[in-house]
């Protein structure tokens, strides 16, 4: 793709060098435009990459309108890795699903630091209750890599279960995504 943007020249050392500097695809993607800077990349290469990113975004997530979420673990797993995974901070999301799990939003609930990302549960029910949701998927990260949920992550789980309940949407899972995984609250049967 690099050599669209830099016409006539060899791009191939650019792209290992950006490679080599963030570790891989996903994360180069995922960095802010302007940490994309030095190894010869100047702010055309650093805004098409950007682009790049956003239409792979937007690519992964269209069939999700289109089908079931439920029924689509691993499609739904790629899409949250895709967006989630390498994001610097921590984002908290929610998928707002139909009556027949198909996915009717997927909106950032709040964005916080490397280590938290304040959610409260009664906006969430709110918001369900604007879309006319039937359920929920909560996902976050941690940009640590490490998926593994803290004593936070399981309060405020229990807490948003609870609102939820109160207005009869389900709570079908949350996921925490990493660097280096994914753990689901159903799966480990904290949910």
């Amino acid at each position: 793709m690099l050599f669209r943007t830099i016409p006539r020249q060899d791009t191939k050392p650019l792209a290992k060098a950006l490679l080599a500097k963030f570790g891989d695809l996903p994360a180069l993607l995922a960095t802010p435009v302007q940490d994309r800077g030095g190894e010869g990349a100047g702010p055309a290469v650093a805004q098409d990459l950007k682009i790049v990113q956003a239409m792979l975004e937007r690519a992964a997530k269209t069939p999700l309108h289109q089908r079931a979420v439920i029924s689509s673990w691993s499609q739904l797993v790629n899409y949250c890795r895709m967006t989630l995974a390498h994001e610097p901070r921590e984002q908290f999301r929610v998928l707002f699903l139909d009556a027949k799990n198909q996915l009717i939003a997927d909106e950032i609930m709040n964005e916080g630091t490397v280590d938290h990302a304040p959610v409260y549960p009664r906006e969430i029910a709110r918001r369900a209750l604007e879309l006319s949701a039937a359920s929920v998927i909560l996902v976050h990260n941690h940009p640590s890599g490490d998926p593994k949920s803290s004593p936070a992550d399981l309060a405020i789980t229990r807490d948003i279960v609870a609102a939820a309940e109160a207005i009869s949407v389900r709570v079908h899972d949350h996921l925490i995504i990493g660097k280096n995984g994914v753990a689901s609250f159903k799966t480990l049967k904290l949910l």
